[in-house]
């Protein structure tokens, strides 16, 4: 039986973990947090709430491994990888009635990218050439593929050449197969980018599209580069929003007990196409439909872009207040963002969120000054702080996205 003092040094992150007894693995999982995951297999109620089979195999353990990820996509094909190596016995008994997903890239001129079930892995109209998982959980294995075509927009259903534009392609989740608008080779080149992703190789991508993003700039090709330096950036920020859900709890803190917070973050290229945006949260959940755009006029200055987006936010007052405003940035922008409210809403709280070299969240400031005691008290929690950090990185894929789809679109004049 494991001990809970070995459970607390594993870290708050995303990752996979796995049960042994003795040299044998008994089950594979995966998680947004290793701590609290693992933490809550030696509750009192694992039983009632995983089974009587998950039950017997914690009884049965005595050894825990894991490793950590970058993103809880990432630890989806992670779990799936050692799931298929390894076949845990208590993985494979959980669906000894059922079939495991699988996501399979077809074998045509403009491959699709599906998602089928069970282990004949077939599809109706086409030859499969290279096949990923089994994964274990259905739903989030469809939102990873959301995120990954947001990311690396893909056929999958679409005729290629037809000259009538399909639906995706109008949501921007289509290259434009159906249209002409990408070659087969370029389209070649985007599947394989999607087989370093599933095969768990991200860093071999990361550093093919920072090689590109360079050459790009230096033959002046300033939109593919552009383009190149949004995949990178979504790579690095892969969609982790979608862990917060309504309701969710952290060390008996409810997301749901927090009032309004807005994120803010601007884009632009070289000074050029400047944008602005806000994302909203309320309870612990994205609030999409009161999401805002801004278009500013062309300014290599982040910091008084960022004024601009927050006075003119300010100067709608029919819309809800928030109780939290993150920016990204460090103390200038909390500075700044601090001096705008004063004149505007004095009684919203400030934080920013600083990133490292790497572009990841390094720190939160301005938590310790939040004068409100009952706010301080919320804000402060892990759960709370996670939501910060996840709503900051929203704002950039949002920022980036309109960004990107204002250049593809020639919008800017």
């Amino acid at each position: 039986m494991l001990k809970r003092a070995k459970i607390e040094r594993l870290p708050r992150a995303p990752g996979v973990y796995w049960f042994k007894q003795g040299k044998t693995i008994l089950y594979i999982g995966k998680a947004t947090s290793l701590r609290d995951r693992v933490g809550s297999y030696l509750g009192k109620n694992v039983e009632a709430g995983r089974g009587s089979r998950i039950s017997q195999m914690v009884v049965l353990a005595d050894g825990l491994g894991f490793k950590p990820t970058d993103s809880a996509l990432e630890a989806l094909i992670l779990e799936s990888q050692l799931i298929k190596k390894h076949q845990p016995k208590y993985n494979v008994q959980a669906k000894d009635d059922k079939s495991y997903p699988y996501v399979v890239i077809t074998e045509e001129d403009y491959p699709r990218v599906l998602m089928v079930r069970g282990r004949s892995k077939q599809v109706a109209d086409g030859a499969i050439a290279v096949s990923y998982g089994p994964f274990p959980q259905t739903a989030e294995l469809r939102e990873a593929l959301k995120v990954i075509r947001h990311i690396f927009p893909y056929r999958d259903g679409c005729k290629p050449g037809v000259g009538r534009a399909c639906f995706n392609f109008q949501l921007g989740l289509c290259p434009g197969v159906c249209v002409g608008k990408i070659s087969k080779w370029e389209y070649t080149k985007v599947v394989n980018r999607i087989k370093l992703i599933l095969s768990g190789r991200k860093k071999t991508l990361t550093t093919e599209l920072t090689r590109l993003m360079r050459r790009a700039s230096q033959v002046r090709d300033f939109e593919q580069a552009a383009k190149f330096r949004d995949q990178l950036f979504a790579l690095k920020h892969l969609a982790d929003v979608a862990v917060i859900k309504n309701r969710a709890r952290d060390d008996d803190f409810e997301l749901q007990d927090l009032g309004r917070v807005e994120a803010y973050d601007v884009a632009h290229f070289g000074g050029k196409e400047t944008v602005g945006v806000m994302t909203v949260a309320t309870a612990g959940e994205l609030r999409k439909g009161e999401y805002r755009k801004f278009k500013l006029a062309p300014s290599a200055d982040d910091l008084n872009s960022l004024k601009l987006v927050l006075a003119r936010r300010f100067a709608h007052r029919e819309w809800s207040w928030p109780e939290l405003v993150v920016v990204d940035g460090g103390p200038n922008q909390l500075a700044a963002t601090r001096s705008v409210l004063a004149k505007l809403r004095p009684q919203v709280s400030v934080v920013a969120v600083v990133k490292n070299l790497q572009h990841k969240p390094h720190a939160v400031l301005g938590l310790n000054s939040i004068t409100d005691v009952a706010l301080a008290l919320k804000y402060r929690r892990p759960g709370a702080k996670r939501l910060i950090l996840l709503l900051n990185s929203e704002a950039h894929r949002f920022a980036l996205t309109w960004h990107r789809t204002r250049l593809r679109r020639g919008n800017f004049g």
